[in-house]
């Protein structure tokens, strides 16, 4: 296997979901002793699920591929010399994993000289993988393999719209932007952290807003999203890439199936 080569990775990547799975399935629905990585603000929730399942990850991908830099939620950043590095979150929804729900997931990217190129959702309890890079993107399941695609939607009228919650819109003028912009859709649906962005790309919802995001958040699933023939972006509609670049954008996001519904919802959300 090319350590360069982003289509050899779409293999490796599953491998890298088999390790943290199992890593970190033994903690789902146990009584769980729950740190807080805060030092002020809002509740910050650490597992040993989480850590176990990033140090999964980092010991494969520093065993097969030693020279590929890593940016991990629990562990930080481990710099490389080649062009692919990997960005990781061991649980994205960790507020849902000690709460026994089942719409956590591992999202774990590759990205090739910061551009996302390969991109994970696992979800170990159901069975489901998400799965998105230059051979398309596809559901795995216990049922197979099933190709992904966005479904059309010409309007935010007609649009079902996620977001995890409504307080990570803190800063300026966020919190009116989008509510301007949760007025004019058919349906908003609070929660679903990362399942809101596989659900875009099954062609299940139209869009998906959030700030605040860290780059272990959203890049691994822009692969997903967009081999699946859907768009995202920040709030300026600059698209969203590893280092300096994700910094930029505030951690603000949309996700859309359409990009006619994006643009539109870029509209409102590039005044905040």
């Amino acid at each position: 296997m090319s350590s360069d080569d982003p289509i050899s990775l779409e293999g490796f990547i599953l491998e890298l979901a088999d390790a943290s799975g199992a890593a970190i399935m033994p903690y789902f629905r146990t009584a769980l002793d729950v740190g807080d990585k805060r030092s002020r603000g809002a509740f910050d929730p650490v597992t040993e699920g989480d850590k176990a399942g990033e140090r999964a990850i980092r010991a494969l991908i520093d065993d097969r591929f030693p020279n590929h830099g890593i940016l991990g939620e629990e562990y930080g950043f481990k710099p490389g010399t080649s062009p692919i590095s990997w960005v990781i979150d061991p649980i994205d929804g960790t507020r849902v994993f000690m709460s026994g729900l089942p719409t956590w997931g591992t999202l774990i990217g590759a990205m090739q000289d910061g551009v996302p190129a390969v991109g994970l959702m696992d979800q170990p309890y159901t069975g489901e993988r998400f799965i998105g890079g230059p051979s398309g993107a596809f559901l795995i399941g216990r049922t197979g393999r099933t190709p992904m695609q966005t479904r059309p939607c010409a309007g935010l009228d007609d649009a079902v719209m996620g977001a995890t919650d409504p307080r990570m819109f803190a800063k300026g003028g966020e919190a009116d932007a989008f509510r301007t912009l949760a007025d004019r859709v058919k349906l908003l649906r609070y929660g679903g952290d990362c399942y809101n962005y596989a659900m875009v790309a099954m062609g299940q919802m139209d869009l998906v807003v959030e700030a605040g995001n860290q780059a272990y958040d959203i890049l691994p699933l822009v692969p997903v999203i967009e081999a699946a023939g859907g768009s995202v972006t920040d709030w300026q509609g600059r698209p969203l890439r590893a280092g300096d670049a994700f910094t930029q954008s505030g951690g603000r996001m949309i996700a859309s199936g359409d990009r006619r519904i994006h643009d539109q919802a870029l509209e409102t959300l590039s005044q905040a």
